[in-house]
């Protein structure tokens, strides 16, 4: 669980390396941004902030926000109904970031896998993004990222995100951030 503080001042950093990136956010949408720290308690090395500009039934835009090293814990979006999951395109706008995907491991791995949840992180075929480049990550593919030393922020365009349906490999992850108020 997030203390209001905590929620405050990650939301305050998000705003910076926006800033920094010169994305605009209307008023709204920085009340709006959502940070998640999984129910993991560890916000500065697993978690992510991200501002969700449109979501409805065909489509979905957001800005993912990491900190220096933080990382999004490994998940899938799987199947719902007849829907196949969510597809998803990554694009770097700012910093440095390490996706991992299923496939042949990578001889070299950048990221620094955060040591309480080692045994959760299981795919390690390393595409790595730099500002302008972007990857589409297919549906119900296990992946994880993490941001550069600089941290980094990530325009995700997609197929409807539903992500309380997300499946993590970390089974003590919950998707949805709750704040103490």
């Amino acid at each position: 669980m997030l203390t209001k503080q905590e929620y405050i001042d990650a939301r305050e950093k998000t705003l910076e390396l926006l800033n920094n990136a010169g994305i605009v956010l209307s008023d709204l949408e920085q009340q709006e941004i959502e940070v998640a720290d999984f129910g993991l308690e560890q916000l500065e090395t697993q978690g992510l902030q991200l501002i969700t500009y449109i979501n409805n039934d065909h489509y979905c835009a957001k800005e993912l926000v990491l900190f220096p090293h933080q990382t999004c814990p490994e998940h899938k979006h799987p199947p719902i109904g007849e829907v196949a999951g969510k597809t998803e395109t990554f694009r770097c706008r700012l910093g440095k970031v390490f996706l991992y995907i299923e496939g042949s491991t990578s001889a070299t791995i950048n990221a620094s896998i955060p040591e309480s949840s080692k045994e959760y992180y299981t795919v390690f075929h390393e595409v790595e993004l730099n500002p302008g480049d972007q990857f589409t990550i297919p549906p119900n593919t296990l992946h994880w990222f993490q941001a550069g030393e600089e941290g980094a922020i990530v325009s995700e365009f997609s197929t409807t995100s539903r992500d309380e349906f997300d499946i993590f490999t970390d089974p003590t992850i919950h998707r949805i951030p709750v704040v103490e108020e």
